[in-house]
């Protein structure tokens, strides 16, 4: 008996990680990794720097997206960050990115990315030619409607916020009304304007028509990362826009800003504050770039006491999930901990059989109170048994 439990297991087990690599090579075939997706990071690593409780010293594995939270994960002073990422435009960019924070002072850094205007930008991509690789300059170098643009509004997930606030917010709101909507007031004058002046009929109507799977998918992610969603998306993301936009904190959000004007303004990522591109800039050499999967890394970079995974796990069927979970676990410290996001599905690596981790939860929903990517349902922390 003990025997044929053992061989189901061993053979759940190869199910498994076939049906894993084999998930993971649809997203690969299905998938247009050469386009760039994300060029900001839209989740907030105040959530990371506070949930993932880095120690000097630490490594941390990070996916790489736009870059922004692998830079802001330096402030916190661990002997290394990995950045990886299956897409090679990404980890361009993040390149990128690195250089310039590098080389080029505080003032041209805002204006070169796009955070304040300027008229120099290829003037100042050509002096990154030497602190980039032949490949990553040549790169950008082809790309000079983007770069002149600035890169920050160049991604497709930045286009979409940007047809959203330019073509179809003008249909329920003035801008005048967008700039009360943000301005600083009490909790309670935030909540009655957003009642009686934000939350009409066409605020909700075209909000859900426009974040829908299917706009949302062609336009804003991909058709593919939304294969395991079964909720009604356009509802799921309203409801979680209402309750941040009923809060103070909306009226501070950078990524909030963004949604709704096409623009960041005044206000700056955590990377790009002045206090913390001071810290970044001196620790930048700690950040390495690899291409792949989180896995990946592990067997080239050996194990990490942190781990930033984004959300990477919704776009999963279970098997990868599992194969997944499990390879990141193996790599994982004791002791160590993980961090992550669900937007429209959820997924637990703690639920998940036999697993040597625990969800801090009360520290996971605290987080998730504060948090300023407020179209994330959960954030999960979990730390490895010791």
């Amino acid at each position: 008996m003990c025997c044929k439990q053992a061989i189901g297991w061993r053979w759940t087990a190869v199910r498994v990680r076939l049906n894993g690599l084999k998930g993971m090579a649809t997203i690969d075939r299905r998938t247009d990794f050469s386009i760039l997706r994300y060029a900001n990071c839209w989740e907030d690593p105040l959530l990371l720097l506070n949930g993932l409780a880095i120690k000097p010293g630490d490594r941390i594995l990070s996916i790489g997206s736009a870059g922004d939270n692998s830079f802001s994960l330096l402030t916190a002073d661990p002997a290394q960050v990995v950045a990886v990422d299956i897409s090679r435009t990404q980890l361009a960019l993040i390149a990128l990115k690195k250089a310039a924070i590098q080389q080029l002072d505080y003032p041209d850094l805002l204006g070169f990315l796009g955070f304040r205007t300027a008229d120099n930008r290829m003037h100042l991509l050509k002096s990154l030619e030497g602190h980039l690789s032949a490949h990553d300059f040549a790169f950008w170098k082809a790309r000079e409607k983007l770069i002149e643009a600035g890169i920050v509004h160049a991604g497709k997930f930045e286009r979409y916020f940007q047809l959203f606030s330019r073509k179809v917010l003008p249909w329920i709101h003035r801008k005048s009304t967008v700039e009360r909507l943000l301005a600083p007031k009490p909790a309670i004058e935030q909540e009655i304007f957003y009642n009686r002046r934000w939350n009409t009929w066409r605020w909700r109507l075209l909000f859900k028509l426009f974040f829908s799977r299917l706009v949302m998918g062609q336009l804003g992610r991909d058709p593919e990362f939304m294969r395991e969603v079964d909720v009604h998306v356009g509802k799921t993301i309203f409801e979680q826009a209402q309750e941040h936009l009923r809060s103070p904190l909306a009226q501070k959000n950078f990524m909030l800003r963004y949604n709704l004007t096409g623009d960041f303004g005044e206000l700056l990522p955590h990377y790009l504050l002045p206090e913390n591109y001071a810290i970044i800039r001196q620790r930048i050499d700690r950040l390495m770039l690899c291409e792949g999967y989180a896995e990946q890394a592990i067997r080239r970079y050996g194990t990490f006491q942190r781990m930033n995974l984004s959300n990477i796990f919704e776009y999963m069927n279970m098997d990868t999930f599992a194969y997944t979970a499990a390879a990141l676990i193996a790599g994982l410290a004791p002791c160590g901990r993980m961090a992550y996001w669900n937007l429209l599905v959820p997924r637990y690596v703690s639920h998940l059989a036999n697993i040597p981790l625990t969800r801090l939860e009360q520290l996971s929903e605290t987080l998730k109170a504060a948090d300023r990517g407020f179209y994330y349902r959960d954030f999960i922390v979990e730390e490895k048994n010791d």
